[in-house]
């Protein structure tokens, strides 16, 4: 056995200590980085890139072309991964620190930064995607399915017009209260206090079928009331005669001078009380004389159920006579100019106009008017208010309420026909108690 008593042969046994393995060799440290090692950074010739190491897995990688990109190594799963941080001196030494660090805090909870960073750069994508404008336009065709063509082009025009300019652009999950609440007050300062009203709710309904389809996950216009938010608008009744008034009127529609499509008009109006809309654009087949009926299609009628209008004796008599002026065209009542379209909304106004009363009676003082007098002929209120087609219909029972009261109906559009008829030739009136 060899001895180690002399220095000398534990040196000999030993040998050179520098053709010990290096891993056998202490470690030595590595230096951080300081901002002046990453300002004279630069990429060896003849090399892809060099790697100036920091600490914790960061490091600055330095391209031939002068570009200067910091990198963070990690593992995870196993697998060794890079995640990008920026580039400097965009990016300086102190930021990219701090980038590592809450890199290091995600992995710590088991998130992939890399993943993260990618689904953050994917939530973006998917953001910008989806701007108000690009759903609006999506819920637009979703909702103007029941709708007739002419309400639906009115929502989008007023859309076009007033709302993306405003909010268009923005991702839809953006959006915020206040900025909606601006959109609206920018329209009520030009005075369109309806449309600003109109236009929130519209954005309204945006939201939650945004909410719904998980596009965003919360409405903002819930937190924007028209009511809160907006002037409220002085309220104007339609104009209407009153009832002492009526007679005269009645007898001035007997002699009116225009053409007997109006006159007839105004006396079918006042016999059925039907929105002036309804009554123009009536057609043949909607009526059975016969059975002294007339029903008004879903499509017509300003709640989308199918309304019956009992039709008196009186009415009869003045669609007879209608009937016998009828041309080719299908229409109840066609313009003049155009046989194919309807009168005009303003004709029966004119006429009014005309006759002397002008600003105080309208197409809808009839409703009115009927409304107000058939509750002092001590009608039931139910029955007067399915009539005037009042009452919301949900889907399921529309096909039945249309037909609600349908004997009681006719007897109080018999009884208002003579009351009408009383009053125009000025007989005393005794009101009628329905059973």
């Amino acid at each position: 056995m060899a001895s180690f008593d002399s220095p000398g042969k534990l040196g000999d046994y030993l040998g050179d200590l520098s053709a010990v393995p290096q891993l056998c060799q202490p470690k030595v440290p590595q230096m951080p980085l300081t901002d002046a090692t990453c300002k004279n950074a630069r990429c060896p010739d003849g090399k892809a890139r060099e790697r100036y190491a920091d600490s914790g897995g960061l490091y600055l990688e330095a391209l031939p072309a002068g570009g200067k990109h910091w990198r963070w190594k990690y593992r995870i799963g196993g697998k060794e991964k890079r995640l990008a941080i920026g580039t400097y001196p965009a990016v300086t030494l102190a930021q990219a620190r701090q980038a590592r660090d809450e890199a290091r805090k995600k992995l710590l909870d088991g998130v992939d930064p890399v993943q993260s960073k990618l689904d953050a750069r994917l939530a973006v994508r998917v953001r910008m995607g989806t701007t108000f404008e690009a759903v609006t336009r999506v819920w637009f065709e979703h909702w103007r399915g029941p709708k007739t063509a002419r309400h639906a082009e009115y929502v989008m025009r007023r859309l076009e017009a007033d709302v993306f300019p405003a909010l268009g652009n923005k991702p839809i999950a953006d959006i915020t209260a206040p900025q909606l609440l601006a959109m609206a007050k920018a329209i009520e300062s030009r005075g369109a206090l309806d449309i600003a009203k109109r236009a929130l709710q519209t954005c309204n309904q945006v939201f939650r079928y945004a909410v719904a389809h998980g596009i965003i996950e919360r409405n903002p216009g819930a937190d924007v009331r028209p009511g809160d938010a907006l002037k409220a608008r002085k309220k104007t009744n339609y104009a209407r005669l009153d009832g002492k008034e009526v007679p005269t009127l009645l007898r001035k529609i007997d002699s009116y001078q225009g053409t007997p499509h109006t006159r007839l008009a105004m006396q079918l109006m006042a016999l059925t009380f039907v929105r002036t809309g309804e009554l123009i654009a009536a057609r043949w087949g909607e009526f059975d004389l016969e059975a002294a009926e007339w029903r008004i299609p879903a499509e017509r009628m300003k709640m989308r159920t199918p309304h019956i209008v009992p039709l008196s004796t009186q009415a009869v008599e003045v669609l007879a006579t209608l009937h016998e002026l009828r041309g080719l065209s299908d229409l109840v009542f066609p313009g003049q100019r155009n046989h194919e379209q309807p009168m005009s909304n303003n004709t029966i106004l004119q006429a009014l106009e005309r006759m002397g009363f002008k600003h105080r009676m309208t197409g809808h003082g009839f409703r009115s008017i009927a409304s107000t007098m058939l509750h002092e002929l001590s009608f039931r209120h139910d029955v007067i208010e399915l009539q005037l087609a009042h009452q919301e219909r949900n889907a399921v029972s529309a096909a039945y309420n249309h037909a609600t009261y349908l004997p009681d109906r006719r007897v109080m559009m018999q009884a208002w026909a003579d009351h009408l008829a009383a009053l125009r030739q000025g007989a005393k009136i005794v009101p009628i108690k329905m059973a």
